[in-house]
């Protein structure tokens, strides 16, 4: 999802790829130059804190939150010579060059068993011995590093359907609108948000207590919250581009 280019995902074995090495570096070679990523519901209050949080429909035709890093296609304004200067990074850019690989069950049957996959054409992934995060210990077993992966990439897995359901929830009590952003710089020039959408917070704050209690068991009253606050951060994105100008 997103800014993307041609990947080659094989689900990864002790075997093939006991050489294989993943940078963890944040720079803009190793594909971290982009202006947004999927987030989701549980990691909501730590994204809030740093970044924008907004809704975006994606070419399935499904709307998930999004957390926003710039104002153009390949703008990452947490990112410089330096790395990502943010005290939280997303899961989504976490997991890089990682995903859940669905394969079939030794039975064949229909049951699949989530196995994780590694990108093997992305710029982190090396067999330099001298960079990067070894994936398998001398005699085959995970490193700590790729049970970090494994547990964060299972996380992803539950956390984008849980915002699925969020979303479709906010849009199911007609709460989302769409956005467009005038955003003015210092040196007199626009840069124009479109494409995102945000929760509609007058219709928000006339929701029923028994709405806002549905809300609430379904654990999406605090997400909704979350999600309106980070807005605030906009004004964060706007003083890191004018800086850069």
């Amino acid at each position: 999802f997103g800014e993307r280019r041609m990947t080659n995902h094989v689900l990864i074995n002790n075997v093939e790829h006991n050489e294989v090495r993943v940078v963890t570096t944040r720079s803009a070679k190793y594909g971290d130059a982009i202006m947004s990523c999927i987030t989701f519901p549980l990691e909501f209050r730590s994204v809030q804190a740093w970044y924008p949080i907004l809704l975006q429909s994606f070419p399935d035709g499904v709307m998930r939150p999004v957390a926003l890093f710039g104002f153009e296609k390949g703008e990452n304004l947490f990112l410089d010579e330096t790395g990502w200067n943010a005290g939280y990074l997303p899961a989504m850019i976490r997991r890089e060059p990682f995903q859940i690989g669905l394969q079939r069950g030794p039975d064949g049957g229909d049951t699949e068993m989530r196995m994780l996959s590694l990108d093997m054409d992305h710029p982190r992934v090396t067999t330099d011995a001298s960079e990067g995060e070894a994936l398998f210990q001398p005699l085959g077993g995970y490193t700590p590093f790729l049970e970090e992966v494994a547990t964060l990439v299972e996380s992803i897995y539950h956390g984008v359907r849980n915002g699925e359901e969020f979303v479709a929830m906010l849009q199911e009590l007609d709460l989302v609108e769409a956005i467009n952003m005038d955003i003015q710089l210092n040196d007199g020039s626009k840069n124009q948000l479109i494409g995102f959408h945000a929760i509609n917070e007058d219709k928000f704050r006339e929701l029923s207590g028994d709405v806002l209690h549905l809300l609430s068991e379904k654990g999406f009253l605090m997400p909704a919250f979350l999600m309106m606050a980070s807005l605030g951060s906009m004004s964060r994105l706007v003083d890191f581009k004018n800086d850069r100008l």
